[in-house]
């Protein structure tokens, strides 16, 4: 297994229990979902929680995906955790890798569709 502890961070409850089903259909990892992302990066930042790869949501309240991210990559202690944008809509190409993100996906409304795309990661 790649990563052993793995961070949602999400607003939307829904989404997180349709990715947590899928995460726990192909792997043994432990899953943490975060809902307010102010609170996640104090977390991250006072280090109350150590996650192997992090799963982030953009269109967020308080503090935008994005937002987070750029605070994320410029904090010495996490910066090297590796973030993957996760929401609706798709990307442009470059957008992730510019922003400091492993990558982009788009989530799928579909759990077989999710679980492949977990299995590749996890």
């Amino acid at each position: 297994m790649k990563y052993k502890n793995i961070l949602q961070i999400d607003d939307d409850f829904d989404d997180c229990e349709f990715f947590q089903q899928a995460l726990e259909s192909v792997s043994n990892a432990v899953y943490m979902a975060l809902h307010n992302p102010v609170e996640a990066l104090q977390k991250l930042i006072n280090r109350e929680i150590k996650p192997d790869i992090i799963f982030l949501d953009i269109n967020m309240p308080l503090m935008t995906g994005i937002e987070l991210l750029a605070e994320i990559k410029k904090t010495e202690a996490i910066k090297n955790i590796p973030v993957i944008l996760f929401s609706t809509g798709p990307a442009p190409i470059a957008y992730p890798k510019v922003l400091g993100a492993e990558d982009y996906w788009t989530k799928p409304n579909n759990f077989n569709e999710l679980k492949n795309l977990l299995k590749d990661i996890v």
